[in-house]
């Protein structure tokens, strides 16, 4: 798959390499960030520099698509598509995302969603696409749900992470769905 930059009215959505690795480092020690996500605590340059070649190497076997969102010059938050799957029936994957600390509040991450939902769903031909968070993460689920993702329900035990095992909360969009928030019963 080749590398794609999304933009959006505010922000700007490029494939991280070299130049993004110390903003990913300094984002990624908000304590915020690993107790949510599967992201290594504490969090080192080292880790940064693996998970951009890993980026790199994903998006040229098609498994992952993964983006850096930043306004201006400033990294606000990593987005992406994970487990990318194919299928005669339309493929389907997984969103995940973190938001950096400063940027949190200001409706970012919900606009770069759109952006990647729109091209899983415009260019890959995705049929469908997953979402889960650690059970408690509401504002993950929050912006889930202004994305149109149907709250699909609880895994005891479903996540596991270096921490170990979490309750999970899952949801799914369908390209078909028309992408109207619904009520969830967790919000």
């Amino acid at each position: 798959m080749e590398p794609v930059t999304l933009t959006t009215e505010r922000l700007v959505l490029h494939v991280p390499d070299e130049s993004d690795i110390d903003a990913i480092t300094a984002a990624c020690q908000d304590p915020e960030i690993p107790r949510w996500t599967t992201v290594p605590s504490p969090y080192t340059r080292e880790h940064g520099e693996g998970y951009v070649r890993l980026i790199g190497e994903w998006w040229a076997d098609g498994s992952q698509a993964i983006w850096c969102a930043y306004r201006d010059d400033e990294l606000v938050a990593s987005i992406g598509l994970h487990r990318i799957v194919e299928h005669s029936t339309g493929g389907d994957a997984e969103i995940g995302y973190w938001v950096t600390a400063s940027a949190r509040g200001n409706g970012y991450l919900v606009e770069a969603a759109r952006a990647v939902v729109d091209w899983a769903f415009d260019e890959l031909g995705l049929a469908r696409l997953g979402w889960r968070a650690v059970a408690g993460n509401v504002p993950s689920a929050r912006a889930a749900r202004a994305l149109g993702f149907r709250y699909e329900g609880l895994g005891r035990q479903a996540l596991t992470s270096d921490r170990g095992r979490d309750d999970g909360w899952f949801g799914g969009l369908l390209a078909t769905d028309d992408r109207t928030p619904v009520d969830w019963p967790i919000l």
